[in-house]
């Protein structure tokens, strides 16, 4: 299968860098993949998770918090807000931000309350959790 370079960049590190065979990731319109050749195209991408297959078939995933991605002949770019691997997820503390975000949403008649900002914060928290498969 034919492969291209995958990179996943956020503002702090490079995240992932490398080939690969396949991505899946969460547009704002809704998702979509990528294959080896694909059309060029910019994307808004959404809360959610990307996943892609490394060559040799290894599977991964990430959780990311929005951005953008750059498809072109040369490859894919994800610029995002945040992202982290499965294994960088730190499952105790994206239960502790679920819970906050909850707890801030169960007060929401409050005027001190983001309710965009905790409904954000919360479906970031559990798509961490639902990354790390625990959730």
């Amino acid at each position: 299968m034919a492969t291209f370079q995958l990179d996943i960049v956020t503002p702090e590190k490079t995240v992932y860098s490398g080939n690969v065979n396949s991505l899946q990731a969460p547009g704002v319109d809704g998702g979509f993949g990528v294959l080896s050749r694909h059309q060029p195209m910019l994307a808004a991408l959404a809360i959610g998770q990307v996943a892609f297959v490394e060559t040799g078939g290894h599977s991964r995933k990430l959780a990311m918090s929005g951005g953008f991605a750059n498809v072109s002949r040369d490859g894919v770019i994800v610029l995002a807000e945040t992202a982290e691997l499965t294994e960088e997820i730190d499952v105790n503390r994206a239960r502790a931000s679920r819970d906050r975000a909850q707890a801030r949403l169960a007060r929401k008649g409050d005027a001190d309350v983001d309710v965009e900002r905790a409904r954000a914060s919360l479906m970031r928290a559990m798509w961490r959790l639902r990354v790390a498969g625990v959730e």
